[in-house]
């Protein structure tokens, strides 16, 4: 069916207002969950998928991005003189081979939609799949593996999908679909950020696509949408307007925010807890507070 996904864009161009002074500096996705940038997970679970290119859509004051997958040979000069051959290795694992890694800049902040179109020339005419940084996702087997091998036995468009509090519905684009059990679920209509009583469902749109081209074709056309942004929502619903298939596929894991600081830390927590050298001393530490949270 000519469903193999190779590509991956991450619209990294937001300036993380929320993470404020931190991201005066440092930009969002170098934040550390434990002893890993954002951006590290979400390249591990490309890479899981099968993904060999990676197109990174940047802003000005991004260059630590940049750098932080370039080659460090004082550093590695460091640790090998001292026979620190395990951090040697953590260190080379976080390289990207050239010509395996493409930046555009994204020049205006015109939303999702827009940083997406941004890299529609080093696309063509293939599947590319999309993932947010700022959503880390905890699963046995990756989401994105999850859902290119959904993808490749039903091709078209597929959204990763989780069901939220009905008043949570407004920060998300909500799914209509036609049946809401199973792993995947056929999508009649997608809105971008409804009030609770528009919502057509609770299953909301989470930063993992897999989209055909045709869906950079329908941002060539799209206006601006809710919050007076370029809505990737929209482009993809104008492919449902078109006939051609949407999924959302439910996948099995748990998802945090991080971009906001809550889930940050609740992010912090969980992968601390699941790290054998951390977790008794954490874990611990938790057991001591909890009484004072009440």
């Amino acid at each position: 069916m000519g469903n193999k996904v190779t590509t991956a864009i991450f619209p990294v161009a937001g300036m993380g207002t929320r993470f404020l002074p931190a991201t005066k500096s440092v930009p969002k996705e170098i934040m550390t969950l434990v002893d890993r940038p954002l951006i590290q997970y979400a390249i591990d679970e490309a890479r899981a998928a099968g993904i060999t290119e990676f197109i990174f859509v940047t802003s000005r004051g991004k260059g630590a991005l940049e750098d932080y997958f370039d080659l460090a040979p004082n550093l590695e000069e460091e640790l090998r003189s001292k026979g620190k051959d395990d951090l040697l290795d953590v260190l080379r694992k976080t390289n990207m081979d050239s010509g395996e890694i493409a930046y555009i800049r994204q020049h205006k902040a015109l939303g999702l939609g827009h940083a997406v179109w941004c890299a529609r020339r080093l696309i063509g005419d293939q599947p590319f799949a999309v993932i947010l940084p700022d959503d880390v996702i905890a699963a046995e087997k990756p989401c994105l593996q999850q859902m290119v091998e959904a993808y490749e036995e039903i091709g078209g468009n597929m959204v990763a999908a989780m069901e939220v509090a009905p008043d949570k519905a407004s920060s998300y684009g909500i799914l209509d679909v036609e049946d809401d059990s199973g792993k995947l679920l056929k999508v009649k209509g997608m809105v971008e950020k409804p009030k609770a009583e528009d919502a057509p469902s609770n299953l909301a749109v989470i930063g993992r696509y897999i989209l055909a081209p045709t869906v950079l074709k329908n941002l060539d056309e799209v206006q601006k949408g809710a919050g007076g942004e370029i809505q990737l929502t929209d482009a993809i619903a104008a492919d449902l307007d078109k006939g051609r298939s949407v999924h959302g596929f439910r996948f099995a894991g748990q998802r945090f925010d991080c971009g906001s600081k809550s889930g940050f830390l609740q992010a912090t927590v969980s992968y601390g807890l699941a790290r054998p050298e951390l977790r008794d001393d954490l874990a611990a530490f938790l057991k001591g507070i909890v009484p004072s949270l009440d």
